[in-house]
């Protein structure tokens, strides 16, 4: 662990110059109060005080000082600290906020590597090996007031306060205007239902009015029929008592004819009666209800079905870009003496700002690169070709391995590359995301999105849009912030947008093929493109909606790599050219 330092105050010159002829610079604190000027050979954190061998050994035994933190004189602070004569402009005493992991300990120290602030707990658990570069605070923040480094993050924070104010207000505005479509979708729901109300009238109307006009037929046929009837009974009726009387009275001749007349009657009405008893007009009636109707409302659970387009914000806030301006800083090899082939990176993902992990398609390899030292700490071969790689916590990756259809986790101890587990995906996975615990990943055989746990559980698989066509055609890269998935697809040129739910929400149309994808704070994100004549890196806004080349008349860029805290764009390219595809590219944003 490298800890820088500064020359002690002048103020203390007086105290650092008394007890014995040799003066030291840093010198053993207890002993200085008993007139004895010994050299610092080790710090107390907890006392704040440097130490003497003796003093330093001493604290190991001593029961009460048994687990002080103590750093040796290679990671001691290289200034001297006295706790009753504070310097005014190092001012240890504001080091009083607390360690988010350690409560009781306060924040100290800054580790340059990790850009972490750190208690003394931290530095002694997680911070001492050599990769670290770690300062003691009061050590490194003189002169920090009104700095560049002070203006600086004032301005973006200034502009990021700026950015959630107009994402505020767009919000807003959506959100009304979404309101308002619903409020339009309520009546549109009650003209709907009315109009299916007046249609089922009419069609009620018409049956009714059918069954009126057979009701009226009915009785007037019945009508008809009864005054048949009556009429015959009054004849017959008559026709019986003529019959009667004459027979009484005894009147022979006019008997016979009245008789035969009663036959030539009875014979007349008898066809009346076959005619009112065989009629085929007289029906009984039931209703048959439509079966498409019946069908219908059973079947159907809904009047009908909301659908939804994303709406898109004002083009004058925050989806708007702001021009970005790249210097190239050099390059560094990903070559090793193990590689049998010439390297293609295809996946590149930061584990510190300064520890690079880079997947080797044509080597099979994982290796793992200290950026600032420009060399490969470790190199882990695999059995078949990686693809690409995410982080999955601190000390775990997660490479895609498309020929056998697996994704391969790696432990990192230690600055040490090891295989642990694997998982069996459906198909031939490519791109790689790990978003809080989750993996997000995409395929070519078939062409979807899967969202997939730690354990290889499937909670979401993406192929089809809302028509059920296909969403995608040669996904290869993906990745993906709290609202949005942003796939990378060469197949279709373009980056496809999606919301958590695997709906489309956004296109962005490139004339190239779309490669590596890298997320920034702001939402927006690189692109790399690549196509003969074209070969750039674009920033895309997070609703992909405009774009910027920001990077242009590179050599077939691939895999791309940001890093938020030192502002820097890392690229590898594919070029079947040993003195492209070996090498990094760094470029720094101004």
């Amino acid at each position: 662990m490298a800890v820088s330092g500064r020359k002690a105050p002048q103020k203390f010159a007086s105290s650092m110059s008394r007890g014995s002829g040799e003066d030291f610079e840093i010198f053993c604190q207890p002993c200085d109060r008993d007139d004895i000027r010994l050299p610092a050979f080790g710090f107390c954190v907890d006392c704040e005080e440097h130490l003497c061998e003796s003093c330093f050994n001493h604290h190991k035994r001593a029961k009460p000082l048994r687990h002080h933190t103590l750093l040796d004189k290679h990671n001691m602070p290289q200034s001297l600290q006295v706790s009753s004569q504070p310097d005014p402009h190092a001012l240890p005493g504001d080091l009083t906020k607390p360690c988010s992991t350690h409560k009781k300990e306060m924040i100290k120290f800054y580790c340059h590597s990790h850009n972490a602030l750190l208690c003394s707990v931290c530095v002694t658990l997680k911070h001492q090996s050599t990769a670290c570069h770690v300062d003691y605070i009061p050590d490194i923040s003189g002169n920090i007031v009104n700095s560049k480094e002070y203006r600086k993050i004032i301005k973006e924070i200034d502009d990021m306060i700026g950015i959630f104010q107009d994402t505020a207000g767009d919000l807003k505005k959506m959100t009304e205007k979404s309101n308002a479509s619903l409020t339009k979708v309520l009546a549109e729901i009650k003209k709907f239902r009315k109009e299916i109300n007046q249609r089922l009238d009419a069609m009620e109307n018409e049956v009714e009015n059918a069954a009126s006009s057979l009701k009226k037929g009915n009785d007037q046929r019945l009508k008809t029929a009864q005054a048949t009837c009556e009429d015959v009974i009054k004849d017959l009726q008559e026709s019986s008592d003529s019959i009667k009387q004459l027979n009484t009275s005894n009147k022979e001749d006019t008997l016979f004819m009245e008789l035969k007349t009663a036959e030539q009657l009875i014979k007349e009405n008898e066809n009346k009666i076959s005619q009112l008893t065989t009629h085929q007009d007289v029906k009984e009636y039931h209703f048959q209800p439509n079966l498409d109707i019946s069908t219908l409302l059973e079947n159907e659970k809904s009047l009908g079905t909301l659908t939804t387009k994303p709406l898109k914000p004002p083009v004058n806030v925050s989806v708007k870009i702001k021009s970005k301006q790249f210097s190239h800083q050099g390059e560094f090899t990903v070559r090793t003496s193990q590689d049998e082939e010439e390297c293609w990176i295809t996946g590149m993902i930061l584990l510190t700002s300064d520890i690079l992990i880079a997947a080797d398609y044509a080597n099979k390899s994982i290796k793992m690169i200290n950026i600032n030292s420009c060399s490969i700490i470790d190199q882990l071969k695999l059995d078949t070709s990686p693809w690409d790689v995410t982080t999955v916590s601190n000390d775990k990756l997660a490479v895609t391995q498309p020929y056998q259809n697996e994704i391969q986790f790696v432990s990192l101890t230690s600055n040490r590359l090891k295989r642990k587990n694997t998982i069996k995906v459906e198909g031939k996975c490519y791109g790689i995301y790990c978003y809080k615990g989750q993996l997000i990943v995409v395929f070519n055989a078939p062409a979807k999105l899967q969202i997939i746990d730690l354990k290889g559980k499937v909670l979401k698989s993406v192929t089809k849009n809302t028509n059920r066509e296909d969403i995608f055609s040669d996904p290869e890269y993906v990745t993906a912030s709290s609202s949005s998935i942003y796939v990378s697809d060469s197949g279709k040129h373009a980056v496809i947008q999606l919301n958590w739910q695997g709906e489309v929400t956004g296109t962005y149309s490139v004339l190239g093929d779309a490669a590596g994808l890298a997320m920034l704070a702001d939402g927006s994100f690189f692109l790399s493109n690549y196509v003969d004549g074209i070969c750039n890196i674009q920033n895309i806004s997070s609703d992909c909606t405009r774009g910027e080349v920001v990077l242009k008349d590179l050599k077939k860029p691939f895999a791309i790599c940001w890093c938020e805290t030192n502002k820097t764009l890392y690229i590898s390219s594919i070029t079947l050219d040993a003195s492209v595809d070996n090498f990094v590219q760094v470029y720094k944003l101004s």
